[in-house]
């Protein structure tokens, strides 16, 4: 059951999709009707998920869910990536790999390979305070908190 985005818990678990290039204002309004009608219909074992939708900088698709009221299953987690992949399909673009970094490069948002910012990082056209999305944040809260930081206070930390 779909609910506002606000209204879920900070422990609330995410998952969060990054696309490899921005969305058109179009196809970002066709992927919210998506999300929407999915997230409304989303189960695990028959039960209602209270679950919500946001996109960021017509690149990001964070989906979460409030677990204190029904936790995803293997099953359900199985039907949300299914229907990411049907979204990389339609649109042709990759939302799955994690083997990519976006960041902020003024207010450009920038999307390299891992092995491309790791070069960056050496040759210091990107330093530990280049604003990183640290998509392994797990929570509502930890999203709100740490998902937009400085590299050098996430994993991208590693590289400097």
């Amino acid at each position: 059951m779909y609910v506002p985005f606000e209204t879920l818990p900070e422990e609330s678990r995410i998952w969060i999709y990054q696309s490899n290039r921005k969305f058109s204002d179009e196809e970002i309004a066709e992927i919210e009707v998506s999300l929407k009608e999915f997230l409304e219909s989303w189960t695990a074992h028959g039960a209602g998920l209270e679950a919500s939708y946001q996109v960021k900088y017509n690149r990001f698709i964070i989906i979460a869910i409030n677990q204190s009221t029904q936790a995803a299953t293997g099953c359900s987690i199985d039907a949300s990536v299914q229907f990411i992949q049907a979204l990389e399909q339609k649109y042709g673009v990759d939302l799955l790999d994690k083997m990519n970094v976006t960041f902020k490069l003024g207010e450009h948002i920038a999307y390299k390979p891992l092995i491309d910012f790791k070069k960056m990082a050496k040759e210091k056209a990107v330093s530990a305070n280049t604003i990183v999305f640290n998509n392994l944040v797990n929570t509502v809260g930890e999203w709100q908190d740490f998902w937009e930081v400085p590299a050098g206070e996430s994993w991208h930390s590693r590289f400097f």
